[in-house]
């Protein structure tokens, strides 16, 4: 009974205490705004998911190309040259990489040419970028500088091209065969094939040349350490 009574008691008052209380009219008060996140909590991955699926469907439409994530090595990827044909094609990229960031870009390549005595014309120039650009970057990396060599060597630049000029004319003996185009592809290939077999031979002929040169050092010393305990005894 007592239970019953308190909650009757405590019933009572909570409904006075409500009565007591104005109550807000509907149309003066004021709307409480919803709770929202941050803007840069979603704005930024929404945008960056967007960005991704933007060049997901530009690479699948074929108007990008995607990114490389492999390491290049030019020794392994190029085996139809010799190490020091490479070496050569370095040296020259190098050279004329004036900015040194790893690109020659359409000034650079401008330079390049009128060194060679084969100036192009601006429209020549980024026709020539174009022709081996694979990263549409509007530049040439170094295994992009490559690929001219290569398709000269394979006969798959035209005659009046800039590419075929910079190959003829650069300081790099890519094998006169190939700088004079061939005539058959399949014949450029038997011909990486055998310039492969080179390439290994180079690389022994640099370990016997080390060696040998270890040889006479040590012998070097030797005969020094001889003549030197004859002056001493």
């Amino acid at each position: 009974m007592a239970s019953e009574e308190l909650a009757r008691k405590l019933h009572s008052r909570l409904a006075a205490t409500q009565e007591a209380e104005p109550r807000p009219d509907p149309e003066q008060s004021p709307v409480r705004p919803t709770p929202q996140e941050p803007e840069g909590a979603c704005g930024d991955s929404s945008s960056e998911l967007s960005a991704k699926l933007t060049r997901r469907l530009d690479i699948n439409e074929g108007n990008t190309a995607p990114r490389p994530t492999r390491v290049f090595n030019p020794y392994t990827e190029f085996k139809e040259f010799s190490r020091k044909q490479i070496k050569d094609m370095e040296a020259m990229f190098r050279r004329y990489d004036t900015g040194k960031d790893g690109f020659i870009d359409l000034m650079e390549l401008k330079l390049m040419m009128e060194k060679l005595g084969a100036p192009q014309t601006h429209l020549g120039l980024k026709n020539m970028i174009k022709e081996v650009d694979e990263d549409f970057d509007g530049k040439l990396s170094f295994r992009e500088f490559l690929l001219i060599f290569r398709r000269a060597a394979a006969g798959e630049l035209q005659e009046e091209s800039g590419l075929m000029a910079l190959a003829r004319l650069s300081e790099i003996n890519v094998s006169t065969e190939g700088v004079m185009g061939a005539k058959d592809f399949f014949e450029a290939k038997m011909q990486a094939l055998s310039v492969g077999s080179k390439f290994e031979a180079e690389i022994r002929e640099e370990k016997e040349e080390r060696k040998r040169q270890e040889v006479e050092k040590k012998q070097r010393q030797a005969a020094f350490k001889q003549l030197q305990s004859t002056f001493c005894s």
